[in-house]
């Protein structure tokens, strides 16, 4: 006689142990090929795995095709605007026709209509011969000499030319090749030429590297970079009025060091959880950009679990709310009211009881890392994202995937210097042709002169400070 409620018979429960092993089996195989699909689509790294890297892109998803383009009814449009006479640089007059298309007969002028047309002038390059004159002291027999005007001394190139290919390359990120080619002008020494910019404008850039430090709210990020065919990295620290490269061989520590120094600084590095930055003496905060990404693959990974399910159903609302909390137009009162209650839920979620390994390990990120990812909640200037830093580095990216790199250590070194001054005077709403032009112009008058004033003026943005 066997147990009330339990099954004895040998062969029922071998059939079970099949059926249990066959079930977990089927489970494995299951997230096996999830596994399988997300590699597929999103490579080795995940959702953080970089666009070069992914072996497909996803097509347009059809709800995205079908949205309407343009503005919302009744808002203002920025479409093509009328323009008069007053607003163009040169009038032609065009004749009409002196017969008639029908009949042949001679046509007599009845009225004119204007039609505005945006056109191009083609960029010349031009051959200068400067005629410089010599005097003599007729008292002690001292010879003056003219100086040609707008060029280095023993310079090729005007510091206009200089100024324009440093823009297009640098700035703009146009191939040098392609530029020479579309200026007619010889690569080998345009390169020397920038290489020579770039040493005279280097101490310029130790200034930004102050102003950087004393700023309330820093960015960094970086990301790979080959140099004379070795592999590296290319690092950046920004803020909204600045942008300051480095190009190294390493990822080691030692670069955000040589940057931000050793010292106790102000404010707030808003960084992703690199190892790298955690010996900087600074408060940090961590980029929720990414935390989101690595719920976001966990709920991927395990569609399946119900306690996952609901815990990332929980968690992304939250970690949006958080970064997007900063961009409303509300006051500040009611965003720290607001950012005191998604912190508090945050909190909650990630102190909360969990079995799921996957759940723990996200929960553990937040508990351990608590000093590291509030800051937004306290301080409004400090977002909540690394935004800033991913933004500023496209550009380099898109470099890398055309450049395959640089081709020397002195090539890393001239783009440091000759990406950090034109992206900051833009973003200091400077024209960098402009004043690049004004600072070489200064250095072949004055070779000691201070740069710093003449490139970058006083100008940087500032923020209220919190309450």
């Amino acid at each position: 006689m066997g147990i009330p409620g339990v099954n004895s018979c040998g062969n029922c429960l071998e059939k079970q142990r099949k059926i249990d092993a066959l079930e977990d089996e089927v489970q494995r195989l299951k997230r096996k090929l999830r596994e399988h699909d997300r590699k597929a689509l999103e490579a080795p790294f995940g959702s953080s795995t970089p666009s070069a890297k992914k072996p497909l892109k996803p097509n347009t998803q059809p709800a995205l095709e079908k949205k309407k383009r343009g503005a919302l009814n009744g808002h203002k449009g920025t479409g093509r605007k009328g323009l008069g006479r007053e607003d163009a640089q040169r009038v032609v007059e065009v004749p009409g026709p002196w017969g008639c298309p029908d009949c042949g007969a001679a046509t007599g002028s009845k009225a004119v209509d204007d039609r505005s047309v945006i056109d191009l002038e083609p960029m010349r390059v031009e051959v200068v011969m400067y005629v410089l004159q010599k005097t003599q002291c007729p008292k002690c027999g001292t010879m003056s000499y003219a100086k040609a005007p707008g060029v280095l001394p023993r310079g090729l190139f005007s510091n206009r030319l200089l100024a324009t290919v440093s823009r297009m390359h640098y700035l703009d990120g146009m191939p040098l090749l392609r530029v020479c080619e579309q200026l007619g002008l010889n690569p080998g020494a345009v390169i020397g030429a920038l290489h020579r910019v770039a040493r005279l404008l280097e101490p310029t850039t130790e200034r930004l590297v102050e102003d950087y430090r004393n700023a309330p709210v820093k960015h960094a990020d970086e990301t790979v970079w080959r140099t004379e065919g070795q592999n590296g990295y290319a690092w950046l620290f920004a803020t909204p009025d600045l942008s300051i490269f480095r190009f190294r061989h390493t990822r080691s520590g030692e670069v955000p060091r040589s940057v931000l120094g050793t010292g106790q600084l102000p404010g707030v590095l808003v960084v992703d959880r690199y190892i790298g930055y955690r010996k900087l003496k600074i408060q940090t905060q961590y980029c929720y950009a990414h935390l989101l990404r690595e719920v976001e693959d966990l709920e991927k990974e395990f569609g399946e679990v119900a306690e996952v399910v609901r815990f990332c159903s929980t968690v992304k609302p939250l970690l949006a709310a958080a970064m997007g909390l900063r961009g409303q137009d509300i006051p500040d009162e009611e965003f720290y009211k607001k950012a005191k209650e998604v912190k508090a839920q945050i909190e909650t979620a990630m102190d909360s009881d969990a079995q799921h390994l996957g759940v723990r390990g996200i929960q553990e990120i937040f508990r351990k890392n608590r000093d590291r990812l509030y800051h937004w909640a306290q301080d409004r200037r400090v977002p909540a994202d690394n935004n800033l830093a991913e933004r500023d580095l496209r550009p380099t990216v898109i470099a890398r995937k055309i450049s395959f790199g640089s081709q020397s250590k002195t090539g890393a070194r001239t783009r440091e210097t000759l990406m950090s001054l034109p992206v900051t005077l833009k973003k200091r709403k400077l024209d960098p042709f402009i004043r690049l032009t004004a600072a070489l112009d200064r250095l072949a008058e004055a070779p000691q002169a201070d740069l710093y004033p003449i490139l970058l003026g006083t100008t940087s943005s500032s923020a209220p400070a919190p309450p």
